[in-house]
């Protein structure tokens, strides 16, 4: 009945509130953009701002696509090993697209068990990293607040309850159910807590990144042509 609750309602909630937040957060970005404040010619060259918005965000999500990622090798490294973990093993593994599947009949790709594994340690591997970095750096340290720690905790939590999920599963003495049930309800909870969190970046970086893209794209070939009328 409890797994029923959790992949059933529980799971429609935690979808409602991530996608609706997502929603009212980009929409209230949008609106807030002004391009007299920001200096930024959002709508008077479409061609090159949308040329500058892609190349920005391409450029950084290549990994060393960008002179700042090239500048810091060893962390561009553990940040892509990071992110792509956090990104393809949720998306792609078995155990979900076999929840799909039951709950509401969608067929959807997987990766083997072995590449699942592989990525969820490297997502816990990194995040130790992170948390290393974040402590023995004195410019990370300063900008530190527990508030980092504790999303980055609830980051990879639902990677370390997954695990022991697929471990204590052969395990005899191990508590019934238990850790499944930690890995469905903290994924749960990092869903609802991306819209209204730094863990929005999610999308922001698009929205961010694609802004900044739009700035130094239209004002660099401006620029060229006698700069402009400010």
């Amino acid at each position: 009945m409890f797994y029923q609750f959790i992949t059933g309602p529980l799971l429609w909630l935690a979808f409602i509130v991530f996608f609706g937040g997502l929603i009212v957060r980009v929409v209230n970005y949008i609106r807030g953009l002004d391009w007299q404040l920001d200096r930024v010619a959002y709508r008077a060259h479409p061609g090159m701002a949308l040329k500058g918005a892609l190349s920005s965000i391409i450029h950084w999500l290549v990994p060393f696509g960008s002179v700042g990622w090239r500048f810091k090798p060893i962390y561009t490294f553990i940040f892509f090993v990071f992110h792509i973990g956090l990104v393809v093993t949720p998306l792609f593994l078995e155990g979900h697209a076999v929840l799909l599947k039951e709950r509401w009949g969608i067929n959807w790709p997987t990766i083997s068990m072995g590449l699942a594994d592989t990525l969820t340690i490297g997502v816990m591997a990194a995040t130790v990293c992170i948390a290393i970095r974040r402590i023995a750096l004195p410019e990370v340290r300063i900008v530190t607040t527990f508030y980092d720690y504790f999303l980055l905790l609830l980051t990879v939590a639902p990677f370390a309850t997954g695990f022991l999920t697929v471990y204590q599963a052969h395990n005899p003495w191990a508590i019934q159910d238990f850790w499944l049930y930690a890995h469905i309800l903290s994924g749960e909870l990092l869903l609802m807590a991306i819209p209204f969190t730094k863990l929005f970046h999610v999308v922001g970086y698009f929205l961010s990144r694609g802004q900044l893209g739009v700035d130094f794209g239209v004002k660099r070939a401006i620029k060229a042509k006698g700069g402009f009328a400010w």
